[in-house]
This record gives C-alpha cells, structure tokens and sequence, in this order.
C-alpha cells in the first residue's frame, strides 16, 4: 500500500488533506514539521499550508528525500522559495473563489483539469516566479502561479486548496498525486 505523509506546516485544513488521501485508501499520517528527515518513511508527501514561512520546520530538507511532493499553498511557496523561485505579496489576501485555467493540460498534476476548474485559494503571499526545472502549469486573473511542476523531480505546487469542498474536483488533485506516487 502507498504510503504519504501530510507534512503538518499548522494550517487550518491539515487535517483535511489527510482525510481525504485516507478516504482514497491511502495509508496516511501527519507528521510534525520538525520530524527529521531520516524519520520520514513514505512514498511522497503533502507539504501542508499554514499561516507563515517562519513556521515551516524541515521541509526545505524535504525536498531532497527523492520521493515527489505535493506542496499545498504555504507547501508551494515553501517549494518555490527552496528551490530559487520567488515568493511575494498577493493582491487578495482572503479566502476566495477563483477560476484557474489549466496551462499545462498533459501535466501529471493537474493536466486533467484542463481547461479550467473553479478552487477556493488564498492569494496573501504567492508564487511570482517559478524555480529553474519548473513549468507554470496553471494560472488566474489573480494569480500567475496558480500551480508548477518539476516532473523530473516529482515535485508539485498549487496555491489552491483540493481539500476543501469549496474546491471542484480537489479529489482529483489527490488522486493524480497517488498515481505520480505509485
């Protein structure tokens, strides 16, 4: 059985990033963001969101366990920033709904939500430029990074949130996820 570890980064809808890979069958524990990195044993992981950079414990050390990640909001500003890509302030610092056109459409990641899904996404602090090996791979009026990847790697972004039910087919974000996985 596929095992994923929901890195915990404090945000509010941690827990339901778990119960959604848990409900999919997945073997699926959240671990605490200072957990070492010889502690983690799984075969990808969620980088949770959360409320701030400042709080993101060893997830820059993450990245180099060569098992693909999914960065969730803060998870993929965490990516971004590790990785030589730039962070910076949104336009739209609340929770809303937004339209994101699919770029990207045979991407692993959110290919097959071309050409466009509506999500719920919070645009305080975004990714305004991707890092050296990553495609843009979805974007907003809003936002120009609304996801990126680095299929070499394994290695996901999107500023949205697939966890919440405000989110359309957010259980399809999970399940490719499992497949890059597998």
């Amino acid at each position: 059985m596929t095992r994923i570890d929901v890195i915990d980064n404090h945000g509010q809808f941690t827990h339901l990033e778990q119960r959604a890979l848990r409900d999919m069958g997945v073997d699926v524990e959240i671990v605490d963001n200072e957990t070492p990195p010889e502690g983690i044993d799984a075969d990808g992981l969620v980088l949770s969101g959360g409320p701030s950079i400042d709080r993101i414990g060893n997830c820059p050390d993450y990245l180099d366990l060569d098992v693909p990640v999914l960065g969730i909001c803060l998870g993929h500003q965490v990516i971004a920033t590790e990785l030589g890509g730039e962070v910076g302030e949104g336009d739209y610092g609340g929770y809303a709904d937004v339209t994101v056109d699919i770029v990207e459409d045979a991407d692993p990641l959110v290919g097959s939500l071309a050409p466009s899904t509506r999500v719920w996404a919070s645009h305080a602090d975004e990714v305004v430029r991707v890092p050296d090996g990553f495609a843009r791979t979805a974007e907003s009026d809003v936002c120009g990074v609304e996801a990126m990847s680095d299929t070499d790697r394994d290695l996901y972004g999107v500023q949205w949130h697939p966890e919440v039910a405000h989110t359309e087919r957010g259980e399809e974000v999970f399940e490719n996820f499992l497949a890059i996985c597998e």
